[in-house]
């Protein structure tokens, strides 16, 4: 009961919306507060039925992409965790590097995309560094505070214990540090799809975002809407499967 409780008000919500949105499409009145023609302006019901239509290439294109998106957010899973933790135990390199670190975020991802793909070709390289770079500033950002937020009487009980500086790491920094590196994973795998779409985009032969180009150009754009509609599904599964390990790993919260 409890479960239906927790879902019923946001699938309510998603259901009014698209029933909104399916009026105001199909009576067209949405073409024409927009002035533009029916066809560039579809409905849900007509979103859906090219996505089950064209199931097989939209399905194609969504798998290159979802490999993108988990292998790109692995990769700033390991760096982000292991620069959180050499960045935590060492002053200098905190103070060093942390700066640069928040700056390499300053510069927008759709300008280094065309960049990666340049030096790199159109491989999955530049797509797995433009994804892993989106994902790795909240992952190692949200671990370095949650390790730096360690209670001192804590650190002085095992201290006064004879812990040595690797078993209050272990014992005490980690565990406090783990609810906010899921918090980081989670932010990161929902901006996860930016970076895939960014660097497809920027150059590629394959996947969601090279699909949604070409159906931009032929002014497709109920596919162009299918493509997102699956690129939604793919993060939000990513992050329902974030919050699933997170409940099964930190049972003691």
């Amino acid at each position: 009961m409890s479960a239906v409780r927790r879902w019923l008000p946001p699938v309510l919500l998603i259901v009014a919306l698209f029933g909104l949105w399916q009026i105001a499409a199909s009576s067209g009145f949405m073409a024409e507060t927009l002035n533009l023609e029916d066809f560039l302006v579809p409905s849900p019901a007509q979103i859906f039925e090219v996505m089950w239509q064209d199931r097989s290439l939209i399905s194609d294109n969504a798998l290159t992409t979802a490999i993108e998106i988990v292998a790109g957010f692995s990769v700033a899973l390991v760096v982000g965790l292991l620069a959180a933790a050499l960045l935590h135990l060492s002053d200098l390199l905190r103070r060093t590097s942390y700066p640069v670190i928040v700056a390499s975020q300053t510069i927008p991802i759709i300008v280094i995309a065309p960049v990666l793909v340049v030096w790199f070709g159109y491989g999955i390289g530049p797509k797995l560094a433009i994804i892993a770079l989106i994902c790795f500033f909240p992952i190692a950002v949200n671990t370095l505070d949650g390790l730096r937020s360690v209670d001192a009487d804590s650190v002085k009980m095992m201290r006064t214990l004879y812990a040595s500086r690797w078993q209050i790491f272990k014992r005490v920094e980690i565990p406090t540090a783990l609810p906010y590196a899921f918090s980081g994973a989670k932010i990161a795998v929902a901006v996860s799809v930016i970076g895939a779409v960014f660097g497809e985009w920027a150059g590629s032969e394959k996947g969601l975002g090279h699909l949604m180009l070409q159906d931009n150009a032929q002014l497709m754009t109920d596919r162009l809407f299918a493509s997102v509609f699956v690129l939604s599904a793919i993060a939000i599964a990513l992050f329902a499967s974030i919050g699933l390990l997170e409940r099964r790993v930190l049972r003691w919260r």
